[in-house]
């Protein structure tokens, strides 16, 4: 839990509104909440959700997050150019910039 909110706070930036122990945490970003909490044997897992978060200028981002260790793969699309990163547990996530 402390490994998960650091790095959502610490390396992305967004806010820790709530924390109920090694339970759960509230994490707020700009038009976005993410609620954290630890697995449990009847959580579901999968391998087909990424959490996308879309940014103004993909290169100054990355260069942002690079300096707090975070480790990129990059893919350009036709309609956009993004770059994969995972979080701590290994959560997928992406940063986004549209090209037009």
């Amino acid at each position: 839990m402390d490994d998960a909110i650091k790095f959502y706070t610490d390396v992305l930036g967004f806010t820790l509104k709530n924390r109920y122990g090694d339970h759960w945490a509230d994490i707020e970003a700009p038009g976005l909440s993410i609620g954290i909490h630890p697995a449990h044997p009847y959580v579901r897992y999968g391998d087909s959700m990424s959490l996308g978060l879309k940014v103004s200028n993909l290169k100054e981002s990355m260069e942002q997050l690079k300096s707090k260790g975070v480790e990129f793969i990059e893919r350009d699309d036709t309609q956009v150019q993004l770059a994969s990163f995972t979080d701590p547990s290994g959560n997928a996530l992406y940063l986004v910039e549209q090209k037009w």
